[in-house]
C-alpha cells in the first residue's frame, strides 16, 4: 500500500490513526509537531500526510501552507485532522492547501474512503 506520515501531538489519537492505517496495509511514520513533520515530509516523501490542525508551536494549517509552497512536497496530498467541525473550519483547511478534511474522533470507514480517493485518482471524488 502507501507510506503515510501522521503529524499528531495527542498520543491516543496517534495510536488510533497508526492502528487504522497499519490494519489497512499502509506503512506509517509519525511526528508529534509541525516542524518535525515538515522535515519528515521532505526527507521521506510519503504518499500522503494526515495533519492535525491544532499542534503545539506551528499549527497544522501553517505547516500545510509550507508543504504546498515547497516544490519537493507540494505534490503530497494532505488530509486535515481536526475536532473543529464548522463550515468555516473546512474552508480554512482548503485555503491552507489541505486536499481533504476528516473530523475527529476518527471513523475508520470515512478515513479509508478519503485516503483511497486521494491515493487512487480513478475513484470518484468525495462530495
Amino acid at each position: 500500500m502507501a507510506a503515510i506520515l501522521i503529524v499528531e501531538d495527542n498520543e491516543a489519537n496517534m495510536r488510533l490513526a497508526r492502528l487504522l492505517l497499519v490494519n489497512a496495509g499502509h506503512s506509517v511514520v509519525w511526528a508529534a509537531d509541525a516542524e518535525s513533520g515538515l522535515t519528515m515530509a521532505r526527507e521521506q516523501q510519503p504518499a500522503l500526510i494526515l495533519m492535525d490542525i491544532q499542534l503545539p508551536g506551528m499549527d497544522g494549517l501553517a505547516a500545510t501552507r509550507l508543504l504546498k509552497q515547497d516544490p519537493h512536497t507540494a505534490h503530497i496530498p494532505v488530509i486535515a485532522l481536526t475536532a473543529m467541525a464548522m463550515k468555516e473550519d473546512r474552508e480554512k483547511t482548503r485555503l491552507a492547501g489541505c486536499d481533504a478534511y476528516v473530523i475527529k474522533p476518527l471513523r475508520y470507514k470515512e478515513l479509508y474512503q478519503v485516503i483511497d480517493t486521494l491515493l487512487n485518482p480513478s475513484i470518484t471524488p468525495l462530495a
